[in-house]
């Protein structure tokens, strides 16, 4: 199957004016105030924001957000954006988010992801888990997606492997030899 890129950005765009967004939002940040949709191609759609949620103390925060119609108990990493040439997807990216907010549609659930500490899982993990992948183990897998002349390659990572190397991320200790 060849996938469509403009196909795949109008099904995204399909998800970009659902009514639950401002629901997982509002649950996420309980001091929400309100949202706004980034559309247009600039510095912020290409440094990964799609939504700029401002809070009542007039933080913002930036989301890029990832929808998928089915659930497999994993995480897509995109390692390559375009296998061919190297091109690298978005885990492999110093974007600009806060988050990437994850949601799975049949389950009605959304995982807020700290962009700054998966990156960091990423760096931390991303070759044992690109070698279970290859060796189909665990749950993990490398997901090909044919697109019109490129290929996008993904890792697929357990929810709760994510999850806990986010959280070991976030603990930095020093001053060991």
């Amino acid at each position: 199957m060849i996938h469509s890129f403009a196909e795949s950005l109008a099904l995204s765009h399909a998800h970009e004016d659902s009514p639950w967004w401002a629901e997982v939002y509002s649950v996420a940040f309980p001091w929400f105030a309100g949202m706004v949709s980034v559309r247009n191609d600039g510095w912020a759609q290409r440094g990964g924001i799609d939504r700029v949620i401002t809070l009542k103390s007039g933080r913002v925060v930036t989301v890029d957000e990832k929808v998928r119609s089915q659930s497999y108990g994993d995480i897509l990493l995109e390692r390559w954006s375009a296998r061919e040439r190297k091109a690298e997807g978005w885990i492999q990216k110093d974007l600009a988010c806060d988050y990437i907010a994850y949601a799975f549609i049949p389950d009605r659930r959304c995982y807020l992801l700290p962009f700054l500490s998966l990156r960091a899982a990423w760096l931390r993990n991303g070759r044992d888990w690109i070698a279970k992948a290859e060796r189909g183990e665990g749950g993990f897998r490398i997901v090909l997606a044919r697109n019109e002349g490129y290929t996008t390659e993904s890792v697929a990572v357990p929810i709760p492997e994510v999850m806990s190397a986010i959280h070991r991320a976030q603990i930095v200790e020093w001053g060991r030899a």
